[in-house]
């Protein structure tokens, strides 16, 4: 067979051979989460998140990748996850966390593989942990015992609680790690014959010790390069809000005397520490309490001895955080539009330099000990999450997962990133996502799918999903615009700042103009179109119902539909304060001008409603009032309530559920289709 026949026949079966995947194979992706690289550089764990069905839960254990070797899995803990992985300083031992039936503990296995041994024994668990550079003690976060006053109180007069003044604070402990312990549990230990007290031959197993003490609790911890100090994040409380009120202290191992560092007014996060042990590296939003949840924190040092601050970065323009100083330099991926590349401070000057721009997105990362070999997760926009490896000075990344191989056969997502003016001039950007036989001479059905935040982002992906099923509708024939409307994170602070007192009036703008910026060029059938989002996504998809009747049907998902009721009921009551500057008491206006609620006269649109029965950030009485002012002004309406939920959907089947009852409103009010929702899998 001559080449040119060969090359005919091979086409239209590729072509044939792609398929549109089923809701279960989108939520049963792999995934890759963080990546941590050896000290040598020459090997990297990294977890993998994996959908156990059987147990409607998420299931993350942990890869091992050798230079010159394909990964492998390298946990399996069949009920829990592990997770928080990270190499002993002599790189022979790997470490992580895992629920075994002794809730979460320190775990150690050789990097050769073997037996997973338990390294502490805490009645309250181990919170997070990292090595002391000696490699003979690991420092870890617990929280303290329940308070026995509070059982004692519960048995004689039941259970209450005082609103943000009952809480378990966390603190700081070392304990001694020796891999080559015996369990205690594994050899007898014998009772003396001169007293049934004393036992003779028994292990003792090392005690941990405290090394905080006080009002507050421990959100972070660096231990120095040189191994004498701590620098650790803490916070009066665990309570959420209580994160305006973070300070950095340092407490010195010889004494466990506690020094505070960094006291601002505002928010300060511990970064790292200088190599030299000289140094803390931190970000803060300063003096500033009453508009940190969308201004940029900036990046400083701090001479520990001195107290001499030094700016870095300071020009810079987006939110900073996740900084790793080695003795190449000061490291952190940061949005830039779409984009997340690598960049780079020079301690020195301050200076930055984008360092790795390719793959275009850069998420977690990590350093070899001299700060010369990189892992780190990212992706190219037609790619999954992947883990990569580079040499930092001469930055090549090579790919050694496979993740985007998932998806070879499927039909996906066409992404590309296009921009509009919105009604006030701004300049917005959006996804927009094309099916894979897209005919420009056409008119497709719209669907707008809203990204949370409002400090979120969207970018170019193959498979864009959650709990909406965009590959299907890409496959049924539509247009998909995902907006990265003001208040996004990757546009700087001024973009963030755009919808401060505007609120959903500037996000609506955004995704108007957006529409009617695609209706200007002919690609859409403005009588077939749909909108939709979680948390502020669907805080906006609510404003939308109650504000224009462009839209067939709208997907309202834990979204806010009246800010004074909100504000009064969420346990982040700063958040509004900020964006709104002002209390439903001192400015009934402002809560007016940007609830759902306050034009609900005026919807028509048929509105799904989606909510988790415990959500605390959006209470559930903001699903309940819309629905109530819909069914009043008899608009379609639905309230599903997903048992057992917060803020998010987390578990499979529920975020399978949440997908189909997607998929049949739009079926229903955008193509006039109605969708059963299949009870027993088909074989």
């Amino acid at each position: 067979m001559n080449r040119s026949l060969l090359l005919l026949l091979l086409v239209p079966y590729c072509a044939f051979s792609q398929h549109v995947p089923t809701f279960e194979q989108v939520i049963s992706l792999r995934s890759v989460g963080n990546v941590v690289l050896s000290p040598d550089g020459k090997s990297a764990v990294y977890t993998v998140q994996t959908t156990d069905w059987d147990n409607n839960r998420y299931d993350t254990e942990l890869w091992l990748w050798r230079e010159g070797s394909e990964p492998f899995q390298l946990t399996n803990n069949p009920r829990n996850s592990s997770m928080a992985p990270e190499f002993s300083p002599d790189g022979k031992w790997i470490s992580f966390l895992s629920d075994r039936g002794n809730k979460n503990q320190v775990y150690l296995m050789r990097i050769d593989g073997g037996e997973p041994k338990a390294m502490t024994r805490e009645e309250e668990g181990v919170s997070f942990y990292e090595w002391h550079p000696s490699g003979s003690q690991i420092v870890f976060v617990k929280s303290e015992k329940e308070d026995k006053l509070k059982k004692d109180r519960e048995k004689r007069y039941g259970a209450f609680e005082a609103d943000d003044k009952e809480f378990t604070r966390s603190h700081l402990w070392m304990i001694d790690i020796n891999p080559n312990l015996i369990d205690p549990a594994e050899l007898p230990c014998y009772e003396t014959i001169d007293s049934l007290k004393v036992k003779a031959g028994c292990i003792q197993w090392p005690k941990a010790q405290r090394l905080t003490e006080g009002n507050f609790t421990v959100t972070s911890f660096v231990i120095s390069p040189d191994g004498k100090s701590i620098a650790f994040g803490h916070q009066p409380d665990p309570l959420i809000n209580s994160f305006l009120k973070s300070d950095i202290s340092i407490v010195t191992l010889a004494d466990k005397k506690i020094t505070p560092l960094v006291t601002n007014a505002s928010s300060d996060a511990l970064e790292d520490w200088s190599p030299d042990s000289k140094q803390v590296l931190f970000t803060s939003n300063g003096t500033d309490t009453t508009s940190n949840f969308y201004t940029n924190s900036r990046l400083f040092s701090i001479d520990v001895t001195t107290r001499a601050v030094k700016p870095l970065a300071k020009d810079l323009d987006e939110d900073l955080g996740g900084f790793t100083w080695t003795k190449t330099g000061i490291y952190s991926s940061v949005w830039n539009k779409t984009k997340r590349h690598l960049y780079k401070i020079d301690p020195a000057t301050g200076k930055y330099t984008t360092v790795i721009t390719a793959p275009e997105q850069v998420y977690g990362f990590s350093f070899s000990q001299d700060g010369n070999k990189i892992a780190f997760v990212g992706r190219r926009d037609d790619q999954l999450n992947e883990v990569f490896i580079s040499d930092i000075n001469n930055p090549q990344p090579k790919q050694i997962t496979k993740f985007t191989s998932q998806v070879a056969d499927w039909k996906v997502a066409q992404s590309e990133v296009i921009s509009w003016k919105s009604k006030d001039g701004a300049t917005i950007e959006g996804v927009l996502h094309k099916p894979a036989n897209y005919d420009a001479t056409r008119k497709y059905p719209l669907m707008v799918v809203i990204h949370g935040g409002p400090t979120g982002i969207d970018t170019p992906t193959p498979v864009p999903g959650y709990v909406y099923p965009i590959l299907q509708w890409l496959d049924k024939g539509c247009l998909v615009l995902r907006p990265n409307y003001r208040g996004s994170a990757g546009y700087g602070e001024a973009f963030r700042s755009l919808n401060v007192k505007n609120l959903g009036v500037g996000d609506m703008w955004d995704v108007m103009s957006g529409v009617e910026h695609l209706d200007k060029k002919g690609m859409i059938d403005k009588t077939k179109m749909g909108s939709m989002g979680w948390s502020q996504g669907g805080y906006i998809s609510a404003f939308l119902t109650t504000n224009t009747d462009a839209f067939k049907a709208i997907s309202v998902g834990a979204g806010i539909s009246n800010w004074m009721t909100y504000y009064v009921n969420t346990d982040i009551h700063p958040f509004t304060r900020q964006y709104l500057k002002a209390t439903p008491w001192s400015d009934e206006g402002i809560y007016k001008k940007t609830s759902p609620m306050t034009n609900i006269n005026k919807a028509k649109t048929p509105t799904l409603i989606q909510h988790g029965e415990y959500d605390r950030r959006v209470p559930i009485a903001n699903a309940y009032e819309l629905l109530q002012g819909l069914r009043d002004k008899n608009v379609p309406a639905e309230l599903v309530v997903y048992k057992g939920f917060g803020h998010g959907i987390n578990k499979p089947k529920e975020r399978l559920a949440a997908t189909w009852h997607n998929w049949q409103w739009f079926n229903k009010y955008v193509w006039g289709e109605e969708v059963e929702m299949p009870l027993v899998n088909k074989k």
